[in-house]
């Protein structure tokens, strides 16, 4: 397992990833102190997420507002400039 700082793995990000790709583990450190374990993911794993931009959001169904006076006229009077 090699031990890389934050900065390295910002620095030679596409580096690392391939190394991860070829399975080696790093373990990254912000100021000498170890905060992450980065490698890679073991066929077991299960990257399965409910991602919310399958399901239609709440506020869809709701009816829009439509207005007969143009924004430009409403900027305008919330301006001053009528």
């Amino acid at each position: 397992m090699k031990t890389i700082s934050q900065r390295e793995l910002r620095n030679d990000n596409a580096t690392i990833m391939r190394g991860v790709e070829q399975g080696e583990v790093y373990t990254v450190t912000r100021r000498g102190v170890p905060i992450a374990r980065l490698g890679p993911l073991s066929a077991a794993t299960d990257l399965r997420c409910d991602r919310p931009a399958k399901r239609r959001p709440v506020y869809t169904a709701q009816t829009r507002v439509r207005i007969s006076t143009p924004t430009s006229a409403l900027l305008d009077d919330l301006r001053g400039d009528r």
